[in-house]
């Protein structure tokens, strides 16, 4: 697999922060790091994108706008609540 070189500009923060990644042996360099980033970005869009494409599927639903935060509250409360 072919390879590019980018150049990037972080903050002193930022780049302390990879920096300490590497160093705690979570990372072998900061390449590394950013590439972990960016499979992480794209699981994240595949997996939006399967649900966009499910929701589409599975066609106009019967349910009303009350019924769906309903069920979003009932959700979004934890089970210590």
């Amino acid at each position: 697999m072919a390879t590019v070189r980018k150049t990037i500009t972080l903050t002193d923060q930022q780049d302390g922060w990879i920096k300490a990644q590497v160093a705690n042996g979570d990372y072998t360099s900061d390449s590394e790091y950013f590439r972990d980033l960016v499979r992480q970005d794209q699981e994240k869009f595949r997996a939006l994108k399967a649900a966009v494409e499910e929701g589409i599927a599975s066609g106009p639903s019967t349910r009303t706008i009350d019924d769906i935060w309903a069920e979003a509250e009932v959700r979004s409360s934890g089970p210590d609540e």
